[in-house]
């Protein structure tokens, strides 16, 4: 989306932004006035006749604008972001995302590998000075039978080509995802509402109606999406039930799109088998919460998009929308603010 070619006058950033960062933006802005804000106060005045905003916007602060046409978000996702005045006002709202896209399909893909080989069972054992594959009492029960007979040990190992990956929300994340996890020889199945194809990796990705059907299908189902109105406890109980009680739920996604009580639940009862999890509906997780103690399930704490990339990743997409702006051309990473994506 374009904004007027007529050149902005004002950008106001809140909360302040250190010299380092602020000199860079100095030089992108060129006669644009920036006024970096310490204060709440100050940024309320400063937004009155200011055509644009880093930061955190208020309500109060977006009440006092008068000529705002352009809000830029310091972060990917807006479930925190957005009120319903900042929906209905008609600046443009940009957002962060693109920028960890990378970084989490490869947490997935750490996940995956986990449990299709076992490594956390190992981790765990190794912690115990413990030799005991799983699936079998020792080394012996590999060897003994010749390679031509699958032991309980090989059935307890994946061999991940034969296995099916369905990714819901195939946005930037989600594509990263099956573009990495294409190259393990997985069938790929993902859904989303508006991307049709990942070119070259998966020729059709299904509208969201066909969530029942990839996850009867799936080995991994990895939740890729945002938190919106439409994915707010998209998965709860009906869902785990839909899955393979093999399958594995990994979630990257948000936190309030799984029930945490059903999931806690299918995981207790084998609905499924396990599941990889960055982000919970309660967060941090309760130190007394049952999932800590499930040996079929595989805690970080929100870590999954951290990276020494992501910084200057940030810094750059500010850098290239400001000068956007200035110049008049078509911004990055338009949200549309009724979806919140």
């Amino acid at each position: 989306m374009s904004l007027s070619s007529t050149t902005p006058h004002k950008l106001v950033i809140y909360p302040a932004l250190d010299e380092t960062r602020l000199s860079r933006l100095r030089e992108i802005a060129g006669e644009m006035r920036i006024v970096n804000c310490d204060e709440l106060a100050q940024a309320r005045e400063a937004i009155r006749d200011a055509d644009a905003f880093f930061g955190k916007i208020t309500r109060e602060m977006l009440g006092h604008a008068r000529q705002l046409r352009w809000v830029q978000s310091p972060t990917a996702s807006l479930e925190h972001y957005l009120f319903p005045e900042l929906i209905e006002h008609p600046c443009v709202l940009t957002n962060m995302r693109g920028l960890y896209s990378d970084v989490i399909a490869d947490h997935v893909l750490g996940l995956v590998l986990c449990f299709a080989r076992n490594l956390h069972t190992y981790v765990r054992r190794q912690i115990q000075a413990e030799w005991s594959p799983v699936g079998g009492e020792s080394e012996r029960a590999v060897f003994s039978s010749g390679p031509a007979v699958v032991t309980a040990i090989d059935r307890s190992h994946q061999h991940l080509a034969d296995g099916t990956l369905g990714v819901v929300g195939a946005g930037e994340i989600g594509r990263e995802i099956l573009r990495r996890a294409s190259a393990f020889g997985l069938r790929l199945l993902a859904v989303d509402p508006l991307c049709r194809s990942v070119p070259g990796v998966l020729d059709d990705v299904w509208q969201p109606d066909r969530l029942s059907d990839l996850l009867a299908e799936s080995d991994y189902v990895v939740i890729a999406a945002p938190h919106t109105p439409d994915t707010f406890k998209l998965f709860r109980t009906a869902q785990f039930e839909r899955m393979k009680r093999s399958a594995v739920l990994i979630n990257i996604g948000r936190g309030a799109i799984v029930d945490l009580a059903d999931l806690t639940g299918a995981l207790q009862r084998g609905v499924i088998a396990g599941a990889g999890l960055d982000v919970f509906e309660i967060e941090p997780l309760p130190v007394d919460h049952a999932l800590w103690r499930m040996e079929n399930v595989i805690i970080t704490p929100h870590v999954a998009g951290t990276s020494p990339r992501i910084a200057e990743r940030h810094l750059a997409t500010l850098l290239e929308n400001v000068r956007r702006f200035v110049a008049g051309e078509p911004l990055l990473n338009v949200v549309d603010k009724r979806k919140w994506f």
